[in-house]
């Protein structure tokens, strides 16, 4: 009786969890009528509890849902992938990077505002740190020559600030969605996958002065050669949940690269 009543005691009510969780207890209902998050047990006063094991479930269900997952495939994902350890190691290397890329931006803007006080002269390198997308100029210079970075440089440049953020969303949805994907243990030469994989091969083409930039689009050796480099680089490994998610998109792209390049 004892040990019983010690397992409730470590319950959270549903009002603590919403606090904790910046959300609202009719969001944690509507998650429990619809089958994503049920309580642990409900008291005899009516009110839901939540133990670890709920807790978890819901540290997922948040973690999804700034990848800007919706409710369906949130549910998809929770139901195709059991083990919670392995799926929130995936979640932990993305959130990493992305933590390295905020802590860069933190750190400009910091400086930014402190020369602004002194009044002292803003160097534009240290201003766009952490948001400057010419982090890999050398980079791309190496693989694929100065007059690709120039062009690809030229046209984000060219573009307005809505264009960039609508860009930049087009990008992190597309991340998002092959993550989802890859979780909900969908196969990489499978509908979803290859839909997937030609909204990719559509991303590539829009980006001018790659190899894969153009009408045309990435040639069958540049776009299989992408999803080898996903495997191989972990810093683009991160944007799909790490090694298995790189994985899973690189045969995913391979398949479509076998039908239809």
């Amino acid at each position: 009786m004892n040990a019983a009543v010690t397992e409730e005691t470590r319950d959270r009510s549903i009002q603590d969890i919403a606090r904790l969780a910046g959300t609202t207890s009719r969001t944690l209902r509507h998650y429990d009528d619809i089958g994503l998050l049920e309580p642990s047990r409900i008291g005899a006063n009516g009110y839901r509890y939540y133990d670890q094991h709920a807790l978890v479930r819901l540290q997922r269900i948040l973690l999804l849902r700034d990848l800007g997952l919706g409710l369906p495939a949130i549910a998809e994902v929770l139901g195709n992938q059991a083990d919670a350890a392995h799926a929130l190691a995936g979640h932990l290397e993305w959130l990493r990077e992305e933590q390295k890329r905020l802590a860069r931006q933190i750190a400009s803007v910091e400086t930014t505002i402190e020369a602004m006080k002194g009044g002292e002269q803003i160097m534009a390198e240290e201003m766009l740190d952490g948001f400057d997308h010419t982090q890999y100029k050398e980079e791309v210079e190496e693989r694929w020559g100065k007059d690709a970075y120039a062009k690809s440089d030229a046209w984000w440049r060219g573009m307005s600030a809505s264009e960039r953020a609508d860009w930049q969303h087009r990008q992190k949805q597309l991340a998002a969605d092959w993550i989802a994907a890859a979780q909900a243990g969908e196969t990489p030469d499978g509908e979803v996958a290859q839909a997937l994989a030609q909204r990719h091969f559509d991303w590539l083409r829009d980006i001018p002065g790659t190899p894969g930039g153009g009408a045309e689009g990435p040639s069958r050796a540049y776009f299989t050669g992408l999803g080898e480099m996903y495997v191989a680089d972990p810093r683009f490994g991160a944007n799909y949940g790490g090694q298995a998610g790189a994985e899973f998109v690189r045969d995913a792209m391979k398949a479509y690269a076998d039908r239809n390049l």
